[in-house]
């Protein structure tokens, strides 16, 4: 199999980024309806949702307001937890954070 370019690689990354929902500190309905969006407007069945540190409940709250209240069907696939090391660029020092990854699907109405 030939090698990929350098711009195949980074339009297949972008193609799996399209499908993240970065949450922070914004209402947890904001995310929801980026998620929702997301849903309807992508080619894809996926959404993963990621989040750090405090936004973590805020991320929980998102899955679960999308799964019960606007995508019926969607069903949590997967959920990744783990901890990132972060360096604080002020002091120099660095410091763990938990994240969370959460994987929504649903089938696509063919």
């Amino acid at each position: 199999m030939p090698e990929k370019t350098t711009g195949e690689r980074k339009a297949e990354k972008r193609k799996t980024n399209d499908n993240v929902i970065y949450v922070g500190n914004k209402p947890p309905m904001s995310y929801v309806l980026a998620t929702v969006t997301q849903f309807n407007t992508s080619s894809s069945d996926e959404i993963i949702i990621k989040a750090r540190g405090r936004a973590i409940s805020r991320a929980v709250d998102t899955a679960e307001i999308t799964r019960n209240r606007f995508v019926k069907d969607a069903k949590i696939k997967d959920i990744k937890i783990g901890t990132e090391s972060v360096t604080h660029e002020e002091e120099g020092r660095t410091s763990n954070v938990s994240s969370i990854e959460i994987t929504l699907t649903t089938k696509k109405k063919k």
